[in-house]
């Protein structure tokens, strides 16, 4: 029996063009929940995480707007509350799914802390998009009336940033590898955890959010799985993303796509930690790292479709050689 940690976008689960209401969602989950319990019957021992970016930017937007009426959240809250929002959200839609081929499979939820640095520098350059896109003129309004730090967001429009830590320790772990041991379907390090530091002997809550890929592959780390998987709203890893010349990666070494991420070729926040993670992956002994779309999960994990990143020692079979492949 295979292992595995599959990271699931949190734009995969609202898209760009919707608006986020829990039954968009709901549709969006169902769809995911379908082709893990596809992998789970066919041997594949699965723990599952994703993100919360539009969730999160709208869940604090709400807190934000409503801070006259009600007491405000802060971010480390607004985290909290969207992993069990979405955790309950995945837990039913796979367990529906369960229901309808007759497969038994516990699935549970463990609400994650990751602890992270009180010195980590990423309050003075925030990189992690939330919420949702913006045109330019309406962006521009926002960092003048809220003081937002707004960039381009991989070239489909302009999102609010706010801070992103390094993942240093998931506090829940040995809960996590018990229930996977066990044989459960675990969703854990939603939104990439709930950031936590030490201070005074105490835990405190960070306003920030922790890149869920990045989280991901530091729990695909400590587990000793055997493939990381990272579900995006892209097909592949592409060189020169965005343009006309744009190309994907198919097969490739860590070293290889270590080159591309070092000549700053992915996007910052976007596709940038999604590579890192792979890469962070596969540095800690990891064997085989896939990026590609969400529709496609089962065949990515198949191999015939995705970005399929391998350690350095891993032969790969001279039909699936590192190749750029087609357009342009």
């Amino acid at each position: 029996m295979k292992t595995m940690v599959l990271a699931i976008g949190g734009n995969a689960l609202i898209h760009e063009w919707e608006k986020g209401t829990t039954r968009e969602q709901a549709v969006s989950t169902r769809a995911v929940a379908a082709q893990v319990v596809r992998l789970a019957r066919e041997g594949y021992r699965i723990v599952l995480t994703h993100g919360n970016g539009p969730q999160v930017g709208a869940e604090l937007l709400l807190s934000e707007r409503a801070a006259g009426i009600v007491p405000g959240r802060s971010l480390d809250v607004c985290d909290a509350s969207t992993q069990g929002e979405m955790g309950y959200l995945l837990q039913k839609a796979l367990r529906s799914e369960l229901n309808k081929i007759g497969f038994a499979l516990p699935v549970v939820t463990v609400v994650t802390q990751c602890l992270v640095s009180p010195t980590d520098n990423s309050s003075r350059h925030p990189t992690k998009p939330i919420g949702r896109f913006y045109a330019e003129v309406e962006a521009e309004e926002c960092k003048r009336r809220f003081g937002w730090t707004i960039v381009m967001d991989a070239d489909r429009g302009y999102r609010r940033v706010v801070p992103s830590p390094q993942p240093l320790e998931i506090l829940e772990f040995d809960v996590i590898q018990k229930l996977f041991r066990f044989g459960a379907l675990v969703i854990a390090c939603g939104g990439g955890g709930i950031p936590v530091c030490w201070m005074d002997g105490e835990l405190v809550g960070v306003e920030a959010v922790i890149d869920k890929d990045l989280a991901s592959s530091l729990l695909a780390s400590q587990l000793g799985v055997d493939l990381f998987v990272i579900g995006t709203d892209t097909d592949h890893v592409y060189c020169d993303f965005g343009k006309p010349s744009r190309r994907p990666f198919h097969d490739v070494t860590a070293t290889e796509l270590e080159k591309h991420l070092q000549a700053g070729e992915f996007a910052p926040g976007s596709m940038a930690p999604k590579v890192e993670a792979a890469l962070q992956f596969l540095r800690r002994g990891g064997k085989e790292a896939v990026i590609a779309s969400c529709r496609d999960l089962r065949a990515a994990v198949k191999g015939t479709t995705g970005t399929h990143v391998f350690a350095d020692e891993q032969r790969i079979q001279p039909a699936r050689e590192f190749q750029f492949a087609g357009r342009g």
